[in-house]
């Protein structure tokens, strides 16, 4: 089989705020609503018009930042960062943002993406002189830019951006700016939006504004640069040519809050109508309709309604136990399911349950909870998944294993029914799919699902493979 076998690949969430004299505090907050992005580690970046002062640690934004730590990130600037690794190692070097210092200043920089063509820049940079200092495909980036001889920093960002491939959402800080870039596909989201005193915010999804009470204004367009300088007029840059738009589906299935709202859709009622599309499309005798919670939810609601079936919490999630599928440990994730979802059984004993999900990967979370549904009691089991069969991994920023590890790319429907042990298996159609995410009105990336990926990447053998 074949795999893209790339460093410090992870999904991550960005924060970043112009022109505040809370600037540290307030990217804080906004780390807090991107928390679902990103579990492993958390950092902010601040300058007070001369100097950077950061402040990065591994694990949530409420454990790395104390009152004494944000007192000492001064200044009206400020980028944040929280991070999930999906193959770079998990240890604090690693952790973002980075900041460091150039010929043309101290330079700060989140990344939320992957680059595909990460190794070859890498090995090519070291092959020169470079030393890095981490595994991070961001921080080929920032060799690149301290390359650059151009004199404008906007213009190095540019040039070093122009030599790479893959899915990016960047900040970047200045003395005097943050930069912000999206990549040309515009694969992973970015936004703008505006305090009511003025300031200007920017973060991965606009529910990181709701909570600081700023305006979402709008999304950067794909391949769109932003100079947000503080006490300055914005400017709008186009330093890429124009590309397909290709904005990661797996946004709406799973990853993005669902009181976000991305490229003008917003995420709960996408997911609602992914539901309503399942039901259609697999519909089953019904005698309720659980989620697997949190994700699972708004989908079900959807299935419920076409079906004509009640919804009910029949499987309670712990609050305490971390989303499952962004686990840095396969045996955390296999131990957090008993500890993550607790069945109610007088909702679920002597009924026809349908349970939804938003997507299997390796199936054996999938597995556990049609049992734990069985034990206690319910006559039938029909699992219905709000997406397609995910068969294929990402490259561009999501966590999914190798090929190998995702049960529907080596097994039918058929098969994977009776590994589940379910009466009946039905997942949501790629049409259906998309037709509920509105993708009629622009282009997505649904290469997890499809096999179609719309930026190169370097392929490797893996050994004993399928080739």
């Amino acid at each position: 089989m074949w795999y893209y076998n790339a460093p410090g690949r992870a999904m991550c969430g960005v924060f970043g705020i112009v022109g505040h004299p809370e600037a540290a505090n307030l990217t804080y907050l906004g780390l807090h609503a991107l928390q679902h992005r990103g579990q492993e580690s958390a950092g902010i970046v601040t300058c007070d018009g001369a100097r950077l002062h950061q402040h990065r640690a591994m694990g949530l934004v409420h454990d790395s930042f104390t009152p004494e730590a944000l007192g000492r990130l001064q200044g009206r600037l400020a980028i944040g960062h929280v991070r999930y690794s999906t193959a770079g190692t998990s240890e604090l070097r690693n952790a973002q943002p980075l900041a460091v210092a150039t010929s043309a200043g101290p330079v700060g920089v989140a990344h939320n993406g992957n680059l595909t063509n990460a190794q070859e820049l890498r090995a090519h940079l070291e092959s020169t002189g470079s030393i890095f200092q981490t595994d991070s495909d961001t921080e080929v980036i920032v060799h690149l830019i301290a390359r650059s001889t151009a004199q404008d920093l906007p213009d190095r960002i540019a040039g070093a951006l122009r030599q790479v491939r893959g899915a990016y959402s960047l900040l970047f800080l200045t003395k005097s700016a943050v930069i912000a870039v999206r990549d040309p596909h515009g694969v992973r989201p970015l936004c703008v939006g505006r305090l009511p005193d003025g300031a200007t915010v920017v973060a991965s999804e606009p529910t990181a504004f709701d909570l600081i009470g700023a305006d979402h204004e709008r999304d950067l367009a794909p391949g769109e640069m932003l100079v947000l300088g503080d006490g300055e007029e914005r400017r709008s840059l186009a330093p890429f040519p124009a590309a397909p738009e290709k904005l990661c589906v797996f946004e709406y299935v799973y990853f993005a809050r669902p009181d976000s709202t991305i490229a003008g859709r917003n995420v709960y009622a996408a997911r609602r109508e992914l539901g309503r599309q399942l039901a259609r499309e697999h519909p089953a005798r019904a005698g309720v309709v659980v989620p697997v919670p949190d994700s699972g939810v708004p989908a079900a609601m959807g299935v419920a309604e076409v079906l004509g079936a009640p919804f009910e919490l029949g499987l309670i999630r712990s609050h305490y136990v971390g989303r499952t599928f962004i686990e840095p440990q396969q045996s955390i994730r296999h131990f957090g399911v008993k500890l993550k979802l607790a069945p109610v059984r007088d909702v679920l004993a002597g009924k026809d349950v349908v349970v939804v999900d938003d997507s299997i990967v390796r199936g054996t979370t999938s597995r556990k909870i049609v049992k734990m549904i069985r034990d206690v009691g319910a006559s039938s089991v029909h699992v219905r998944i709000s997406s397609p069969p995910t068969r294929w991994p990402c490259f561009y920023g999501i966590d999914t294993p190798t090929r190998r590890e995702l049960i529907a790319a080596s097994h039918s429907l058929d098969e994977i029914a009776r590994y589940l042990t379910c009466d009946s298996l039905g997942y949501l159609s790629l049409e259906g799919m998309l037709k509920a995410v509105g993708a009629s009105a622009r282009g997505h990336c649904h290469a997890c699902f499809s096999g179609e990926y719309p930026i190169d990447f370097v392929m490797q053998a893996e050994e004993g493979g399928e080739g």
